[in-house]
Parts: C-alpha cells; structure tokens; sequence
C-alpha cells in the first residue's frame, strides 16, 4: 500500500543506495549554504569596521529561528509539504544572499543586519525540514540518519574550505558564494521524496498554528528534560558561533576558515559512527558526552595562545565533531523517536530548531556581545582568553544538570 504522499514505507529498503545518496546530496548543500558566510562573518565584520554589530547580527538568527520555526517550519508543515517549502524558501533566500554584500559597510551596517533577519527567517526553518524529509523517507531505518547527515557535515568543510583557500575569510563574498549554492538547492529540492505533511488534527485554527500538539510532547518528563538542556546548551554553543572567528585571527592564524573547517572534519569521523554508538548506548551518554566536550573546548580556548598554547586552539576545533554529533544529530534521532508515533515529526523538529538555534542561541548572542563589548577595541590573546572561560564553566553546570535529571525513556514512551 502506498502511503500519503507517495512515499513507501519501505522504500529504503526498495532502493536504499538511490535513496541514500539523493537525501546525501540534499544535506551537502543545505548546510554548505550556512556554512560558507557563518563560520567567518565575525571575521568579516570586524575586518570592515563593524565589529560592535557582531552580537546584533548573530542575535537576528535566533530570533528569526524563534518566529520562522512556528510561522514556517511548525504551522505551514500543516499545509504545505516539507519539499515544497524547501523549495520556495531556498529559492527566495538566495536572492537575498545576492545582496547582502553590498550592505557590510560601516554607513549600511543597520541595513545589512536587518535583510540578514530576513534571509534567516527563510533559512532556519529549513534545518527542521532537512531532517523530515531525511527521517521521513527513511521510516523505521532511522539509524541511516546520520549517515546522510554526515554529507551536511561534508558540505559544511567544502565551504569552509573553499573560503579559506580563496582568501574570502574576511570578505564580504562569502555571501555569494554561499548564494549561489542555495539557488542551486531550491532547484535541487524539486527532485526530493515527496514525504507528506503532518496532517490537521480535528482541532481550533489556533491550536494548529501554536502546534499544541508538539509542545504537548513535553509532558513527558524527560522529553522536556531534553528540551530544556538543549536550550541552555545553546547558550554558550552561540558564543563559539560569533567569535570563534576573530579569536582564531587574533592568535595568529592567517587561514581562518580552513582551520575553523577542522572541526567539521572531525565531525565526520564521529559521525559515521552514530549508528553504532546510538544502538549500543542509547541518547542519554551521547548526549552527556557531547555537553561535557564543549565545556572541555572553551577550556582549551581559554589556554590556547599565538604560542606554546597553539596545540589547545587546534584542539578545541577539533573537539566539535563530539560537541556537535554527540548531541545535536543523537538530539535529533531522539526527537524523531518520541514525535514519529504521534505524527508531528516536522512539528517537533521545528520546536527543536526553535528552542536550540532560536532561544538558546539568541540569549547566547546577546551574553557573548556583553562580554565583547568589555574587551579593549585592541583586543589581545590574552583577552581572548579570559572571555572563554564564562562559556566553559556554563557547559560544565549544564552537564551536570543533565546526568542528575534526564532518563531516558524514549524506548518505552514509543512502545504501541
């Protein structure tokens, strides 16, 4: 039987490679799009005199998330399909990339920040939609998930890479480039596996605009456990973000994003991994495994220097294969798990996006820009140094939080 949308539930199993790699290239690009203007706009900001604008500009993101995971990664999924979406909003934001670099400039810089807003507000609910059509499509074989995901991750180094290699680290083109590949996306997402949106429920308009029923989810204690240390973790996660960039530069270290792309690499390492780990441990380790490893990375931040301390910078790049994989993509996997039986996956990813890259990213923001501005205009090392130890001791407590509160009852909760 052929289920809403067209979509077989057994179609992984029908044709698993051509699934596989259509779904590999779908994330390849969506996170290369991000990738190649996030990692080093801290750097360009600064490097074009707009330095005092970085919080403002990594603050638009979240809350961007926050408005664009209800009105267009929560509610639309009601109505609309997540390929269709994908479709429409890659499309559009690519134009608005197009114009962005004309605008980082000390006399257009409010500009700039404001049809950054707006491009975010395309571009976050787009996240939560990757990972439906990926989890969607693949059924029960939820384990193949990171598998694909991994291909976001590779799409995320090529941009890195890219940049750095073209000397675009501190330039304004990062926009374009990045502009570029989201056309080619919006058209790409025309060939995507047509998975069905989450169907109204018998219910008030209101109620399916608020999407009560994924926030319904978390009367289950340990889902809103989850949620809760997911959005502080994003807290200092922001941070990393903003000014892992113009830390780097002021160390000494001339390939900005190529460097930066190291942990990407690394990423790829973990997560090819995940299935495994994810079957044999469950979410709860990986999930505390990942919170520990970033308070572990602002540590070596916070000793890492131009000098001897050069090791602790390359290594606390490094580390975001664990910070990143161990929870956000097991995050991920785990959230699909509790939503599916409920039929408000898009839903719940969505919320997820909104809590993360929304409202913990957007306290972040606002913290790390309060931090910034009480560094001296020429900021040394040592500097830097100092300022990575708020986030460090934050990821520290989170953690702990999390291994005194959270059990993992995703197993029994998803039993018919």
């Amino acid at each position: 039987m052929v289920a809403a949308g067209n979509v077989l539930p057994n179609s992984v199993q029908a044709a698993p490679g051509m699934l596989t790699g259509r779904l590999s290239a779908l994330m390849f690009m969506q996170f290369f799009v991000w990738g190649a203007w996030t990692v080093t706009l801290g750097l360009v900001m600064q490097t074009v005199g707009i330095g005092a604008l970085i919080g403002n500009a990594f603050s638009v993101g979240p809350i961007a998330s926050i408005a664009g995971s209800f009105l267009l990664g929560m509610a639309a999924a009601r109505y609309f399909s997540p390929k269709t979406l994908m479709v429409v909003l890659h499309l559009v934001g690519g134009a608005i990339l197009f114009v962005l670099p004309s605008l980082i400039t000390p006399e257009r810089g409010a500009t700039f920040v404001w049809l950054l807003f707006a491009y975010m507000m395309l571009y976050m609910p787009t996240v939560g939609l990757a990972n439906t059509i990926a989890l969607k499509s693949f059924g029960e074989r939820v384990d193949r998930f990171p598998f694909v995901r991994a291909f976001g991750t590779l799409g995320w180094i090529a941009a890195g890479l890219i940049i750095g290699w073209a000397g675009l680290s501190a330039s304004p083109q990062i926009f374009t480039v990045a502009a570029v590949v989201s056309v080619a996306l919006g058209l790409y997402s025309l060939t995507l596996p047509s998975v069905e949106a989450d169907a109204p429920r018998d219910e008030s308009i209101i109620r399916q605009v608020l999407c009560t029923e994924a926030f319904g989810l978390m009367r289950q204690r340990s889902f809103l456990i989850f949620i809760v240390c997911a959005t502080l973790i994003s807290i200092p996660l922001a941070m990393y973000y903003a000014y892992a960039s113009p830390y780097v530069g002021a160390a000494g270290i001339s390939n900005v994003g190529g460097t930066l792309a190291i942990g990407q690499m690394s990423e790829l390492a973990f997560m090819f991994s995940m299935p495994l780990l994810y079957r044999r441990f469950g979410v709860k380790p990986l999930l505390l495994v990942g919170m520990a490893a970033w308070a572990l990375r602002y540590a070596l931040f916070a000793i890492g220097d131009g000098g001897s301390g050069l090791w602790a910078i390359y290594v606390g790049v490094a580390l975001h294969g664990i910070c990143y994989d161990f929870f956000f993509v097991a995050g991920a996997i785990y959230v699909g798990t509790i939503a599916t039986p409920k039929g408000v996956n898009a839903q719940a990813q969505g919320m997820l996006t909104l809590f993360t890259y929304g409202v913990g990213m957007l306290v972040g923001s606002q913290i790390g820009a309060l931090l910034y501005a009480q560094m001296p205009e020429a900021a040394t090392i040592a500097d830097w140094q100092a300022m990575w130890w708020y986030p460090a001791i934050a990821a520290a407590l989170i953690a702990i939080l999390f291994q005194l509160t959270f059990r993992d009852d995703s197993r029994t909760e998803t039993q018919p």
